[in-house]
């Protein structure tokens, strides 16, 4: 079994290029020192990431990811990740972007949050921002 696997949640969805992606991925928590253990990305609709936001995280709003780390060993990967499609649509159309940059920028997000990455501070959103723009560079497919 891959160590990253893709899942969808009360959608229809299909991820292009796994295996490229699973290999950026891994590629990226490799460049920052830590060992993939297993990372899930869950893909699913707005309303089903509403709910895990206000079952456990006491949020009552729509958002385009939601990363839990599972991660018992320090310097090791072990996640899940949340993403809501409709939300990375809409956002793409509000950014003009295309919604495969829009995913993978809110795929990279959430692997960066597992890396010990923040963006609640304007300070730690910027390095976020960062860090997401030299990941996405890294794509080559």
């Amino acid at each position: 079994m891959p160590a990253i696997q893709f899942f969808e949640e009360d959608i229809s969805y299909k991820l292009k290029k796994k295996t490229a992606v699973r290999k950026w991925i891994t590629d990226t928590i490799f460049a920052e020192g830590f060992k993939l253990d297993e990372l899930t990305y869950v893909f699913c609709s707005d309303e089903y990431l509403l709910q895990i936001n206000q079952q456990y995280l006491d949020h009552d709003t729509y958002t385009d990811i939601i990363t839990f780390d599972n991660s018992e060993v320090k310097g090791t990967i072990t996640g899940d990740i949340f993403i809501s499609v409709e939300r990375i649509k809409e956002n793409a159309a509000k950014f003009v972007v295309t919604e495969t940059h829009e995913l993978h920028r809110v795929m990279i997000h959430g692997a960066l949050h597992l890396l010990g990455y923040k963006d609640k501070s304007a300070a730690d959103k910027k390095k976020m921002t960062l860090k997401e723009d030299h990941y996405l560079g890294e794509r080559n497919f």
